[in-house]
């Protein structure tokens, strides 16, 4: 760990604890084993005599708790263990679809709105008993609805606020639709990271020969919304960058949005290239399908697409057809959020494990030290292209 030594030297806010909804139970679980093992190897000869230092290593920073819910559907967030004085985290996946419960005698399957109100009865429960409260929400609840364009809600600005009035302190969130919501709680901590390194880390081990340089990669942005993760990604690599924008139909609205009509491509020839198309999240994955072709009939080589969230609304029957067509060869995602176990199985699926990060976030918030290190990934990236050109 590169910042061993800075928390070894600092003293923890308060003992740490970690609510893992059940949304996100199994990464909570990876992220506590991970800091288990941090601190276990973090060496400090004050933690054995210092009172502050009690409940520093532990085997399990964990809360036992659930939400129950009543025949109505209705229900209520309990913690089952003592959490006074706390720094605790709450994680929670809001788009863990796989959930379900009884609602007057049917399964009803838990809806980001079901997640979001369990958040805040464990909020609840836990309001003027911790020290501090944190919420760990990679996936921003309604951050796609972000901003206004006629009479319309603002649903992701309204439950940063709410959040906040219930005294929630910092709010995590990944690869936030667009960052600027955090002006509707502008006195609040608000952090939205980004995982190239992870992406990087993945397909170099999925894909060993892939070559990092102008001749042999391009960056893609599939729409001009992803364009500044485009122009990191082609800036920390040295590669070049093109991008695509989006054609609609602005007559018509289907399934909430304007349907597209093309997509057309501006940047430098990409012929024989490698390519990797980096973007926010797969949602039905249309867009990021119909770029794919189209650069596959540009006769690029192979086709890498990278996301945060990929939430496959739509099943993987068209992604299944286009690998087999040959239009995509990898799709790299993360387990930020739920991923039917199908996925799993697909030859193409590349997982982005960011349980470590994760648990270097937790850590490095609980000491109160810099976390500039961990938002800025670049010097990691340029160690594994490091590390890689000297293995090649």
């Amino acid at each position: 760990m590169s910042n061993i030594n800075l928390l070894e030297n600092t003293l923890p806010v308060a003992p740490l604890k970690i609510v893992a909804m059940e949304s996100c139970r199994a990464l909570g679980e990876k992220v506590n084993d991970y800091i288990v093992s941090f601190r276990q190897n973090t060496i400090c000869e004050i933690k054995s005599s210092s009172p502050l230092y009690v409940n520093y290593e532990s085997r399990n920073y964990l809360v036992d708790c659930c939400c129950p819910r009543f025949g109505s559907g209705e229900g209520k967030g309990i913690l089952k263990e003592t959490i006074r004085g706390t720094d605790l985290f709450v994680m929670t996946d809001v788009c863990n679809y796989s959930l379900t419960y009884s609602l007057n005698g049917r399964v009803n399957h838990m809806s980001p709105d079901d997640h979001y109100q369990d958040l805040k009865r464990i909020i609840s429960a836990a309001t003027g008993k911790a020290r501090r409260i944190n919420v760990i929400m990679p996936f921003l609840y309604e951050s796609r609805q972000h901003k206004r364009t006629k009479r319309e809600s603002l649903d992701c600005a309204l439950a940063l606020e709410e959040l906040k009035d219930m005294g929630v302190t910092n709010i995590l969130t990944f690869d936030a639709h667009d960052p600027r919501v955090q002006n509707a709680i502008p006195l609040s901590g608000f952090d939205s990271f980004n995982p190239p390194y992870q992406f990087m880390k993945a397909l170099f081990r999925a894909v060993p020969d892939l070559k990092v340089d102008k001749d042999h990669l391009m960056i893609v942005s599939p729409d001009e919304g992803a364009m500044h993760r485009a122009v990191y990604f082609s800036n920390v690599l040295g590669v070049d960058m093109g991008m695509f924008y989006k054609r609609r139909d602005y007559s018509t609205v289907v399934d909430g949005k304007n349907p597209i009509v093309a997509h057309e491509f501006l940047g430098d020839n990409v012929e024989g290239k490698d390519v990797i198309i980096v973007d926010d999240m797969i949602s039905s994955g249309e867009s990021m399908l119909d770029v794919s072709r189209q650069l596959k009939e540009f006769h690029v080589g192979r086709v890498f697409v990278c996301t945060t969230f990929g939430l496959f609304t739509e099943g993987f029957d068209k992604f299944d057809d286009y690998y087999e067509k040959g239009y995509i060869d990898r799709v790299v995602t993360t387990n930020l959020t739920y991923l039917p176990p199908a996925l799993y199985e697909k030859p193409y699926f590349v997982k982005a494990d960011m349980s470590k990060f994760l648990a270097l976030i937790i850590d490095s918030l609980n000491h109160d030290t810099s976390i500039g290190a961990v938002m800025n990934p670049t010097d990691k990236i340029h160690a594994l292209l490091e590390r890689k050109n000297t293995s090649c």
